[in-house]
């Protein structure tokens, strides 16, 4: 090697490594990251422990309550497909910086609501800001940390089933702490909240520092013009939209029934909400492995559709008795609760690109959303006139069929872009 050329070779490799800004803004973003998924269940999670509680103050019918656990799927329809707009006009980490601030705000209201139709609203108000950051936060994975799609994705999975099993197994102590009125339970996820925003907003800052363009952290997106036709065509974003919409709907059955299915069946609300939480929690060490397992995979098709028999499984020990192996079937349940984040590691790996990715995750999750909205609500409403659950839970064994045969062409190697 001649003199030129190691100078030029080691021009390269400084060149190569990241300035110790960039270092400083990529830890930044880990911390925020997590801190994000942290708040991306609690809002959801927090209500199923208290829900007969909440009915009973007020005054809630089962169709009612079917709404409100409909809900997350709306917003995460409705809102979510406005955030890579947003995104673009605005850059991804301020966004999610004011989405954070959304959620804490409708949390801290939301507990003090005086009848069912301000509950409703504010509780609309707080997954609005989840559902901004739940479309979001892939992108960010892509952008800032690109050869470790999976891991980083794994990473915040498990934050956000931290998140959740925290939840449902603090809110009724919290509840009890504070003589027992489940309305101060609720609004203390709203600090929670809270603390999910400095972060983004140091990360909004760092990227006004640079010169901006698509690959920054938290930078802009510039899809084409007929990007969005390209994604509606093609049969494997497809497949990701359906089977993402139906684990979606299995979840917020699960987040939203759950406990009342096991209180129903005699057990007491504590320990309906235990159940609850360790079916969350189980996703903590799951979520990681898994979706580092799916990075690793050409093909996620298997994995995806063995989640989905878990879940199949779960359900089915529901409609026979739930009480008779309560924690087997919450174990199930928890294992199929990982189809949300080998979800989104497969839109991660399905995108050429972070522009490509934002646009496919708001796609796939926005349509996914509005597919998965009647599920909550159908099982309400069959409860309201059903005698017990397993009319409802034979509703959700046959979604969670569909589920599994989704899984297959979503999961094959294929890149879309």
């Amino acid at each position: 090697m001649t003199m030129d050329e190691a100078d030029k070779s080691a021009s390269c490799s400084i060149a190569a490594q990241p300035s110790p800004v960039m270092r400083g803004l990529r830890r930044t973003a880990v911390v925020a990251l997590v801190l994000a998924a942290l708040n991306l269940r609690p809002g959801a999670t927090s209500l199923g422990p208290v829900l007969e509680e909440v009915r009973d103050s007020l005054d809630m019918s089962g169709s009612v309550t079917g709404l409100v656990t409909s809900i997350p799927a709306a917003c995460f329809a409705v809102v979510g497909s406005t955030a890579p707009l947003l995104a673009r006009r605005f850059g991804a980490s301020a966004v999610i910086a004011a989405a954070g601030g959304v959620l804490a705000l409708g949390l801290a209201l939301r507990p003090f609501a005086f009848d069912p139709v301000l509950f409703v609203a504010l509780t609309a108000l707080s997954l609005a800001g989840i559902a901004v950051a739940n479309v979001l936060l892939p992108m960010v994975v892509k952008q800032s940390f690109p050869d470790r799609v999976g891991a980083m994705t794994g990473l915040y999975s498990m934050a956000l089933n931290v998140g959740a099993s925290s939840a449902a197994a603090l809110t009724v102590p919290l509840s009890e702490a504070f003589g027992g009125d489940w309305r101060y339970g609720l609004g203390t996820w709203s600090v929670l909240a809270a603390l999910s925003v400095p972060p983004w907003l140091a990360l909004a800052r760092g990227r006004g520092r640079q010169e901006p363009h698509p690959g920054h952290i938290g930078g802009a997106i510039g899809p084409p013009p007929a990007a969005e036709g390209r994604l509606s065509r093609d049969p494997t974003t497809w497949a990701l939209t359906v089977y993402f919409g139906l684990q979606a709907s299995s979840a917020y059955i699960i987040i939203g029934w759950l406990p009342q299915i096991y209180r129903d069946a005699g057990l007491s609300p504590g320990a309906a909400g235990l159940l609850f939480s360790a079916s969350s929690l189980l996703g903590v060490p799951l979520s990681f492995a898994l979706s580092a397992m799916a990075g690793r995979l050409r093909h996620q098709s298997g994995l995806a559709a063995g989640i989905g028999v878990c879940g199949f499984a779960g359900f089915a020990g529901l409609w026979f008795d739930p009480a008779v192996a309560p924690w087997l079937w919450a174990i199930l349940l928890g294992i199929a609760n990982c189809s949300f984040p080998l979800a989104l590691t497969m839109i991660g790996m399905r995108g050429r690109d972070s522009a490509t990715v934002a646009r496919l995750s708001g796609f796939v999750q926005s349509i996914g959303y509005a597919l998965s909205i009647p599920g909550p609500l159908v099982v309400g409403v069959l409860y309201d006139h059903a005698d017990g659950w397993r009319l409802p839970l034979s509703f959700v064994l046959l979604l969670t069929l569909i589920q599994i045969v989704a899984a297959i062409p979503a999961g094959r190697d294929r890149s879309i872009g």
